[in-house]
């Protein structure tokens, strides 16, 4: 089973890329954040890798640049209902972080945004999620509910490496997108145990600052 790749990539499509590792090019599906937060044709990248099988349609891989929204893909996956296409559209809109936020929040309108996502599925997924500990998608955060008429303020999750990173470069004026995909690039050449101190100076020297 492919956990993850590395290599040149060589194309990018609406919905997948092609990544060529040591003359071999594998068709990684990828959701719309992250195809745009993908290098140049060209560069060298890294993907964590889900791999799915199936009868009718064989191998799979599902890519994300990190692995907290691998893992949130596949806590997606086991909910009734949820097929990759739709846990991917929910990472679209809702990165791991800010998925735990409108869980704990039961915000299933946010849910809802996710393209193919109605109403009644995004009422399963906040109920699925609520109340399972998600350490495995955004740190030590769960999301028990509160007692009948109880009132309890959320803390909200512990920003993460990649959220400050990117909060720091767009507080120096660069481009939303833009600040993503350096801090990204970042994090691949350093490993996300990285200090924020040294994604900010990786990632500004990725835009060459």
């Amino acid at each position: 089973m492919i956990g993850r790749l590395r290599g040149v990539l060589a194309e990018v499509g609406e919905a997948d890329c092609l990544i060529d590792c040591g003359g071999v090019g594998y068709v990684v599906s990828c959701g719309a954040r992250t195809l745009g937060r993908l290098p140049a044709p060209g560069d060298e990248t890294t993907v964590h890798v889900h791999s799915q099988w199936s009868e009718d349609a064989g191998p799979r891989l599902y890519g994300f640049l990190t692995r907290d929204e691998r893992r949130a893909f596949t806590t997606l996956l086991a909910i009734q209902g949820v097929g990759p296409k739709a846990a991917l559209a929910v990472l679209d809109v809702l990165p791991p972080a800010e998925l735990a936020s409108a869980v704990a929040r039961e915000d299933k309108a946010a849910v809802a945004r996710a393209n193919g996502v109605g109403p009644k599925l995004a009422l399963r997924i906040v109920t699925e999620l609520k109340g399972k500990p998600l350490s495995s998608i955004v740190g030590d955060v769960s999301f028990a509910p509160a007692a009948p008429g109880m009132h309890v303020e959320i803390a909200p999750p512990v920003p993460s490496i990649t959220g400050e990173a990117v909060s720091a470069l767009l507080g120096l004026g660069v481009a939303e997108v833009n600040a993503r995909r350096a801090v990204d690039q970042a994090l691949i050449r350093l490993g996300e145990e990285a200090e924020l101190s040294a994604v900010i100076r990786a990632a500004l020297q990725e835009l060459g600052r």
